[in-house]
């Protein structure tokens, strides 16, 4: 089984003192296995560049980190295509669910991933599979 991780999963790794649920899943799981959306770069950067305003040194070791991910997943960042954009559409009726949440749990499902997120309610109703690690 491949997993598409969620920013908030990825980040939850980088943190010395982070989640120990998130920690062990992540361990258990092999790293060919483990997929990003470009979507989650994006958000990666937009943390960088908003951190860069107010600390510049602490956003250099955020981007040292960013190119490090873009390094180990550089054949495992899912962009988003025509049939991901489709899917999302369908996703949104009859309710909406968020654009960037929803963006990525369309990528998972027309990938055939598993979307791993702590953001598990807004999704629900997708029936794209879902892991919340941050659960245990």
């Amino acid at each position: 089984m491949s997993f598409l991780l969620d920013t908030n999963v990825i980040s939850e790794a980088r943190k010395p003192n982070g989640n120990p649920n998130v920690r062990a899943w992540l361990a258990s799981v092999k790293g060919v296995d483990l997929y990003l959306s470009v979507l989650v770069v994006g958000e990666i950067r937009h943390g960088i560049e908003r951190l860069r305003r107010r600390d510049p040194a602490q956003a250099t070791i955020y981007e040292t980190w960013l190119a490090k991910l873009r390094q180990d997943y550089a054949d495992r960042i899912v962009p988003i295509t025509r049939e991901i954009a489709e899917e999302w559409g369908r996703m949104n009726v009859p309710d909406r669910v968020p654009v960037i949440d929803g963006l990525m749990a369309a990528t998972a499902r027309v990938q055939g991933l598993t979307f791993v997120t702590r953001n598990t309610g807004d999704l629900l109703r997708t029936g794209v599979r879902l892991l919340n690690p941050f659960a245990g």
